[in-house]
Protein backbone atom coordinates (compact mmCIF):
# COMPACT_ATOMS: atom_id res chain seq x y z
CA UNK A 1 0.00 0.00 0.00
CA UNK A 2 1.38 3.23 -0.91
CA UNK A 3 0.88 6.51 1.09
CA UNK A 4 1.11 10.03 -0.47
CA UNK A 5 3.37 12.26 1.09
CA UNK A 6 3.57 15.60 2.38
CA UNK A 7 6.24 16.75 -0.43
CA UNK A 8 4.68 15.65 -2.85
CA UNK A 9 3.27 18.72 -4.63
CA UNK A 10 6.52 20.06 -3.76
CA UNK A 11 8.28 17.70 -5.68
CA UNK A 12 6.06 17.70 -8.39
CA UNK A 13 7.10 21.46 -8.74
CA UNK A 14 10.50 20.70 -8.66
CA UNK A 15 11.02 17.84 -10.80
CA UNK A 16 10.10 20.32 -13.81
CA UNK A 17 12.44 23.02 -13.28
CA UNK A 18 15.81 20.88 -11.78
CA UNK A 19 17.36 18.13 -13.75
CA UNK A 20 18.82 16.58 -10.82
CA UNK A 21 16.62 16.66 -7.20
CA UNK A 22 18.55 15.22 -4.22
CA UNK A 23 16.10 13.25 -1.62
CA UNK A 24 17.83 13.03 1.37
CA UNK A 25 16.36 11.40 4.78
CA UNK A 26 17.16 8.45 7.61
CA UNK A 27 17.33 5.07 6.45
CA UNK A 28 13.73 3.56 5.56
CA UNK A 29 11.88 6.72 5.81
CA UNK A 30 10.20 6.12 2.58
CA UNK A 31 12.93 7.64 -0.03
CA UNK A 32 13.17 4.83 -2.53
CA UNK A 33 9.35 3.70 -2.56
CA UNK A 34 8.27 7.63 -2.91
CA UNK A 35 10.95 7.98 -6.07
CA UNK A 36 9.13 4.39 -7.38
CA UNK A 37 5.95 5.72 -7.01
CA UNK A 38 7.02 8.67 -9.19
CA UNK A 39 9.13 6.85 -11.78
CA UNK A 40 5.88 4.72 -13.25
CA UNK A 41 4.94 5.34 -16.45
CA UNK A 42 8.52 6.81 -17.31
CA UNK A 43 11.36 4.61 -18.88
CA UNK A 44 13.83 4.54 -15.74
CA UNK A 45 16.43 3.13 -13.84
CA UNK A 46 17.05 2.58 -10.36
CA UNK A 47 20.38 2.32 -10.03
CA UNK A 48 22.05 1.17 -6.65
CA UNK A 49 25.63 1.94 -6.02
CA UNK A 50 26.28 -0.63 -3.66
CA UNK A 51 26.23 -2.88 -6.94
CA UNK A 52 29.88 -3.54 -7.55
CA UNK A 53 28.85 -3.50 -11.08
CA UNK A 54 27.88 -0.27 -11.90
CA UNK A 55 29.58 1.02 -9.28
CA UNK A 56 32.58 0.57 -10.67
CA UNK A 57 31.63 1.85 -14.04
CA UNK A 58 30.57 4.41 -12.80
CA UNK A 59 33.97 5.10 -11.16
CA UNK A 60 36.06 3.71 -14.33
CA UNK A 61 34.41 5.35 -17.57
CA UNK A 62 31.34 7.80 -17.07
CA UNK A 63 30.83 7.75 -20.79
CA UNK A 64 30.40 3.92 -20.46
CA UNK A 65 28.40 4.36 -17.61
CA UNK A 66 26.21 6.76 -19.31
CA UNK A 67 25.36 4.91 -22.59
CA UNK A 68 24.88 1.61 -20.56
CA UNK A 69 22.54 3.17 -18.16
CA UNK A 70 21.33 6.42 -19.04
CA UNK A 71 21.22 7.00 -23.03
CA UNK A 72 17.16 6.60 -23.79
CA UNK A 73 15.88 7.18 -19.96
CA UNK A 74 13.73 9.56 -19.07
CA UNK A 75 14.97 9.69 -15.11
CA UNK A 76 17.71 7.85 -13.72
CA UNK A 77 17.54 6.93 -9.53
CA UNK A 78 20.87 7.03 -8.33
CA UNK A 79 21.09 5.68 -4.62
CA UNK A 80 24.02 6.18 -2.91
CA UNK A 81 26.37 7.76 -5.62
CA UNK A 82 28.11 9.86 -2.51
CA UNK A 83 30.57 6.83 -2.22
CA UNK A 84 31.81 6.53 -5.39
CA UNK A 85 35.46 8.00 -6.68
CA UNK A 86 34.78 11.59 -7.92
CA UNK A 87 31.16 11.31 -7.59
CA UNK A 88 30.83 15.02 -8.11
CA UNK A 89 32.35 15.97 -11.42
CA UNK A 90 30.79 12.50 -12.96
CA UNK A 91 26.93 14.16 -11.75
CA UNK A 92 27.82 17.39 -13.10
CA UNK A 93 29.18 15.41 -16.59
CA UNK A 94 25.86 13.58 -16.58
CA UNK A 95 24.09 17.05 -15.86
CA UNK A 96 25.88 19.17 -18.48
CA UNK A 97 25.00 16.06 -21.17
CA UNK A 98 20.90 16.60 -19.80
CA UNK A 99 19.96 13.94 -18.20
CA UNK A 100 17.36 13.70 -15.35
CA UNK A 101 19.20 12.31 -12.25
CA UNK A 102 17.15 11.88 -9.01
CA UNK A 103 19.73 11.66 -5.88
CA UNK A 104 18.83 9.37 -2.81
CA UNK A 105 20.83 9.14 0.88
CA UNK A 106 20.37 8.34 3.83
CA UNK A 107 23.19 10.48 5.13
CA UNK A 108 23.65 13.66 4.34
CA UNK A 109 27.09 13.45 3.15
CA UNK A 110 26.08 13.45 -0.08
CA UNK A 111 25.48 17.11 0.56
CA UNK A 112 28.85 17.67 1.31
CA UNK A 113 30.82 20.49 -0.81
CA UNK A 114 32.90 17.42 -2.46
CA UNK A 115 29.50 16.93 -4.55
CA UNK A 116 27.29 19.91 -4.49
CA UNK A 117 29.66 22.41 -5.23
CA UNK A 118 29.44 20.75 -8.72
CA UNK A 119 26.09 20.95 -8.90
CA UNK A 120 25.15 25.10 -8.08
CA UNK A 121 22.25 25.78 -9.77
CA UNK A 122 21.06 22.65 -11.27
CA UNK A 123 20.19 20.78 -8.07
CA UNK A 124 17.61 20.78 -5.70
CA UNK A 125 17.70 19.44 -1.87
CA UNK A 126 14.33 17.91 -0.22
CA UNK A 127 14.20 15.72 3.42
CA UNK A 128 11.70 12.97 3.64
CA UNK A 129 11.41 12.25 7.04
CA UNK A 130 9.54 9.24 8.83
CA UNK A 131 5.70 9.53 8.42
CA UNK A 132 4.10 12.94 9.66
CA UNK A 133 0.98 12.45 12.40
CA UNK A 134 -0.33 13.43 8.92
CA UNK A 135 0.86 10.75 7.13
CA UNK A 136 0.60 8.56 9.98
CA UNK A 137 -3.80 8.95 9.99
CA UNK A 138 -3.29 8.69 5.96
CA UNK A 139 -1.62 5.28 6.46
CA UNK A 140 -3.98 4.45 8.90
CA UNK A 141 -7.03 5.78 7.14
CA UNK A 142 -8.43 7.43 10.04
CA UNK A 143 -7.49 10.69 9.13
CA UNK A 144 -11.22 12.13 10.17
CA UNK A 145 -10.21 10.41 13.57
CA UNK A 146 -11.50 12.84 16.97
CA UNK A 147 -11.82 12.31 20.29
CA UNK A 148 -10.42 9.65 22.17
CA UNK A 149 -9.48 7.28 18.47
CA UNK A 150 -7.54 10.13 17.76
CA UNK A 151 -5.78 10.41 21.26
CA UNK A 152 -5.07 6.82 20.85
CA UNK A 153 -3.26 7.01 17.25
CA UNK A 154 -1.39 10.31 18.70
CA UNK A 155 0.03 7.86 21.69
CA UNK A 156 0.72 4.64 19.59
CA UNK A 157 2.59 7.71 16.31
CA UNK A 158 4.48 8.71 19.28
CA UNK A 159 5.00 5.62 21.11
CA UNK A 160 6.38 3.92 17.83
CA UNK A 161 7.32 6.83 15.59
CA UNK A 162 6.74 7.09 11.64
CA UNK A 163 8.92 4.45 10.15
CA UNK A 164 6.28 3.11 7.32
CA UNK A 165 7.32 -0.74 8.32
CA UNK A 166 6.50 0.14 12.24
CA UNK A 167 3.58 2.61 11.02
CA UNK A 168 1.83 -0.76 8.70
CA UNK A 169 2.53 -3.72 10.82
CA UNK A 170 -0.53 -3.48 13.81
CA UNK A 171 1.11 -6.38 16.48
CA UNK A 172 3.16 -4.21 18.93
CA UNK A 173 5.98 -6.32 19.75
CA UNK A 174 6.67 -6.78 15.87
CA UNK A 175 6.48 -2.97 16.19
CA UNK A 176 9.16 -2.81 18.35
CA UNK A 177 11.67 -5.48 16.95
CA UNK A 178 11.67 -3.60 13.40
CA UNK A 179 12.80 -0.32 15.48
CA UNK A 180 15.29 -2.10 17.18
CA UNK A 181 16.84 -3.92 13.96
CA UNK A 182 16.45 -0.27 12.72
CA UNK A 183 18.57 1.29 15.10
CA UNK A 184 20.76 -1.22 15.20
CA UNK A 185 21.12 -1.17 11.41
CA UNK A 186 21.99 2.48 11.09
CA UNK A 187 24.11 2.25 13.94
CA UNK A 188 26.63 -0.27 12.59
CA UNK A 189 25.96 1.09 8.89
CA UNK A 190 25.11 4.50 8.62
CA UNK A 191 26.88 5.90 11.21
CA UNK A 192 30.04 3.76 12.09
CA UNK A 193 30.56 2.71 8.39
CA UNK A 194 30.10 6.31 7.04
CA UNK A 195 31.72 8.49 9.27
CA UNK A 196 34.38 6.00 10.43
CA UNK A 197 33.63 4.75 13.59
CA UNK A 198 35.65 1.74 15.18
CA UNK A 199 34.31 2.09 19.13
CA UNK A 200 30.33 0.82 18.63
CA UNK A 201 29.91 0.30 22.26
CA UNK A 202 31.11 4.04 23.16
CA UNK A 203 28.75 5.03 20.27
CA UNK A 204 26.12 3.32 21.27
CA UNK A 205 26.44 4.68 25.14
CA UNK A 206 26.22 8.10 23.66
CA UNK A 207 23.39 7.65 22.04
CA UNK A 208 21.88 5.77 25.12
CA UNK A 209 22.35 8.63 26.93
CA UNK A 210 20.51 11.11 24.95
CA UNK A 211 18.15 9.10 24.67
CA UNK A 212 17.37 9.70 28.67
CA UNK A 213 18.35 13.41 28.24
CA UNK A 214 15.62 14.57 26.18
CA UNK A 215 15.11 18.03 25.66
CA UNK A 216 18.59 19.17 28.00
CA UNK A 217 20.70 21.56 27.32
CA UNK A 218 23.81 20.51 26.68
CA UNK A 219 27.24 21.15 28.36
CA UNK A 220 29.75 18.95 26.30
CA UNK A 221 32.07 17.84 29.37
CA UNK A 222 28.72 17.20 31.24
CA UNK A 223 28.88 14.43 27.94
CA UNK A 224 32.10 13.13 27.60
CA UNK A 225 32.59 12.59 31.00
CA UNK A 226 29.34 10.60 31.42
CA UNK A 227 30.03 8.72 28.49
CA UNK A 228 34.08 8.40 29.01
CA UNK A 229 34.97 9.86 25.95
CA UNK A 230 36.94 13.12 24.52
CA UNK A 231 35.62 16.30 23.82
CA UNK A 232 37.12 15.36 19.76
CA UNK A 233 34.68 11.80 20.00
CA UNK A 234 32.15 13.61 21.39
CA UNK A 235 31.78 16.30 18.22
CA UNK A 236 32.03 13.48 15.86
CA UNK A 237 29.26 11.81 17.39
CA UNK A 238 26.88 14.08 17.20
CA UNK A 239 28.04 15.51 14.02
CA UNK A 240 27.62 11.70 12.56
CA UNK A 241 23.84 11.07 13.99
CA UNK A 242 22.68 14.58 13.31
CA UNK A 243 23.79 13.68 9.06
CA UNK A 244 22.27 10.76 9.72
CA UNK A 245 18.97 11.41 10.16
CA UNK A 246 18.89 10.01 14.28
CA UNK A 247 19.06 13.09 16.28
CA UNK A 248 18.78 17.00 15.98
CA UNK A 249 20.50 20.15 17.72
CA UNK A 250 18.23 22.54 18.29
CA UNK A 251 20.47 26.24 19.27
CA UNK A 252 19.10 28.82 21.12
CA UNK A 253 17.28 31.52 19.95
CA UNK A 254 18.34 34.56 21.37
CA UNK A 255 18.78 38.36 20.23
CA UNK A 256 20.97 39.65 23.94
CA UNK A 257 24.15 37.72 24.86
CA UNK A 258 23.59 39.52 28.05
CA UNK A 259 20.78 38.36 29.30
CA UNK A 260 20.04 35.19 27.26
CA UNK A 261 21.69 31.76 26.59
CA UNK A 262 23.52 32.19 23.32
CA UNK A 263 24.98 28.59 22.42
CA UNK A 264 24.52 25.68 24.03
CA UNK A 265 22.01 23.44 22.03
CA UNK A 266 19.44 21.05 23.17
CA UNK A 267 19.71 17.52 21.29
CA UNK A 268 15.80 15.75 20.40
CA UNK A 269 15.59 12.47 18.19
CA UNK A 270 14.13 13.26 14.86
CA UNK A 271 11.84 9.91 15.61
CA UNK A 272 9.77 9.39 18.91
CA UNK A 273 9.76 5.54 18.17
CA UNK A 274 13.68 4.96 17.22
CA UNK A 275 14.28 7.33 20.38
CA UNK A 276 12.13 4.84 22.56
CA UNK A 277 13.77 1.86 20.97
CA UNK A 278 17.22 3.14 21.89
CA UNK A 279 15.94 3.57 25.56
CA UNK A 280 14.33 0.33 25.70
CA UNK A 281 10.85 1.92 26.84
CA UNK A 282 7.67 1.97 24.98
CA UNK A 283 5.73 3.91 27.36
CA UNK A 284 1.80 3.25 27.94
CA UNK A 285 1.63 6.98 28.51
CA UNK A 286 3.73 10.02 27.37
CA UNK A 287 5.53 11.60 30.08
CA UNK A 288 6.39 15.57 29.45
CA UNK A 289 9.61 15.21 27.87
CA UNK A 290 8.56 12.84 25.35
CA UNK A 291 5.80 14.69 24.00
CA UNK A 292 8.15 17.62 23.83
CA UNK A 293 10.24 15.29 21.67
CA UNK A 294 7.45 14.74 19.67
CA UNK A 295 6.30 18.51 19.12
CA UNK A 296 9.83 19.10 17.87
CA UNK A 297 9.89 16.19 15.58
CA UNK A 298 6.81 17.49 13.95
CA UNK A 299 7.41 21.12 13.53
CA UNK A 300 10.85 19.63 11.51
CA UNK A 301 8.47 17.13 9.52
CA UNK A 302 6.62 20.60 8.63
CA UNK A 303 9.36 22.43 7.23
CA UNK A 304 10.51 24.56 9.96
CA UNK A 305 14.03 24.80 11.92
CA UNK A 306 12.82 25.40 15.83
CA UNK A 307 14.77 26.83 18.18
CA UNK A 308 14.45 27.08 22.25
CA UNK A 309 14.74 30.29 24.19
CA UNK A 310 16.10 30.74 27.68
CA UNK A 311 17.34 33.72 29.81
CA UNK A 312 20.00 33.39 32.48
CA UNK A 313 16.95 34.25 34.77
CA UNK A 314 15.65 30.72 33.77
CA UNK A 315 12.81 31.99 32.05
CA UNK A 316 11.83 29.17 29.04
CA UNK A 317 10.01 28.73 26.19
CA UNK A 318 10.59 25.28 24.17
CA UNK A 319 10.14 26.23 20.86
CA UNK A 320 10.64 29.30 18.88
CA UNK A 321 9.91 29.22 15.27
CA UNK A 322 10.26 31.86 12.89
CA UNK A 323 7.21 32.75 9.79
CA UNK A 324 7.83 35.91 7.69
CA UNK A 325 10.77 37.43 9.89
CA UNK A 326 8.53 37.08 12.90
CA UNK A 327 8.94 34.73 16.05
CA UNK A 328 6.00 32.19 17.28
CA UNK A 329 6.96 30.86 20.72
CA UNK A 330 5.43 27.27 21.23
CA UNK A 331 4.98 25.46 24.41
CA UNK A 332 4.88 21.46 24.15
CA UNK A 333 2.60 20.35 27.70
CA UNK A 334 1.22 16.72 28.55
CA UNK A 335 -2.06 19.23 29.83
CA UNK A 336 -3.04 22.76 29.81
CA UNK A 337 -5.41 24.71 30.94
CA UNK A 338 -7.06 27.21 28.13
CA UNK A 339 -6.61 30.22 29.26
CA UNK A 340 -3.62 30.22 31.49
CA UNK A 341 -0.58 31.59 30.12
CA UNK A 342 2.96 30.16 31.70
CA UNK A 343 5.31 32.69 33.00
CA UNK A 344 7.75 31.50 30.80
CA UNK A 345 5.53 32.25 27.47
CA UNK A 346 4.80 35.63 29.05
CA UNK A 347 8.28 36.59 29.25
CA UNK A 348 9.05 35.88 26.14
CA UNK A 349 5.70 37.72 24.75
CA UNK A 350 6.59 40.70 26.95
CA UNK A 351 10.39 40.94 25.18
CA UNK A 352 10.14 40.08 21.84
CA UNK A 353 5.92 41.16 21.19
CA UNK A 354 4.75 38.03 19.23
CA UNK A 355 1.76 38.36 17.08
CA UNK A 356 0.76 35.13 17.50
CA UNK A 357 1.91 32.08 20.06
CA UNK A 358 0.99 28.20 20.51
CA UNK A 359 0.41 25.98 23.61
CA UNK A 360 0.21 22.39 22.19
CA UNK A 361 -0.92 19.65 24.53
CA UNK A 362 -1.43 15.93 24.13
CA UNK A 363 -4.63 16.54 26.80
CA UNK A 364 -6.10 18.52 23.30
CA UNK A 365 -7.79 21.39 25.46
CA UNK A 366 -8.82 23.84 22.88
CA UNK A 367 -9.26 27.58 23.11
CA UNK A 368 -7.31 31.47 23.01
CA UNK A 369 -6.69 33.97 24.97
CA UNK A 370 -5.05 37.45 24.20
CA UNK A 371 -1.24 37.68 26.37
CA UNK A 372 -0.96 41.29 25.74
CA UNK A 373 -1.32 41.91 21.69
CA UNK A 374 -0.08 37.97 21.19
CA UNK A 375 -3.49 35.83 20.20
CA UNK A 376 -2.12 32.76 22.41
CA UNK A 377 -4.03 29.52 20.36
CA UNK A 378 -4.27 26.49 23.01
CA UNK A 379 -4.96 23.46 20.81
CA UNK A 380 -3.70 20.00 20.22
CA UNK A 381 -0.68 18.84 17.18
CA UNK A 382 -3.27 18.51 14.62
CA UNK A 383 -4.38 21.77 15.11
CA UNK A 384 -0.98 23.04 15.43
CA UNK A 385 -0.34 21.55 12.14
CA UNK A 386 -3.13 22.89 10.35
CA UNK A 387 -2.14 26.45 12.27
CA UNK A 388 1.13 26.56 10.88
CA UNK A 389 0.36 25.26 7.46
CA UNK A 390 -2.32 28.47 6.84
CA UNK A 391 0.90 30.59 8.64
CA UNK A 392 3.26 29.08 5.47
CA UNK A 393 0.88 29.88 2.49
Amino acid sequence: MYVERDISLRFGKLRSAYNIIALVGARQAGKTTFLKERMKGTKSAYLLFDDPDIRGVFEEDIKKFEMQYLEGRDIAVFDEVQYCRDAGPKLKYVAEKGHRIWLTSSSEIILAKEILSYLVGRVSVLKLYPFSIGEFLRARKQERASGALLRRLVWEHMAYGGYPKAVTTEDLETKRIILNDLYETMILKDIARTFSIDDIRSLEDFTRYFSSYLGGIVSYETVSKSVGISFQTLKKYLDAMEKSYLIARVPPFSTNKSKEITKRPKVYFVDTGLRNAVAKSFPSEPDGRLFENYVFSELVKSGFSPKYWRTKAGAEVDFVIEVGGRPIPIEAKLDAQPGKAGSGLRSFIEVYGPGKALVVSYGGAAGEMMVGNCRTLFTDILGMKRFLSEMQK
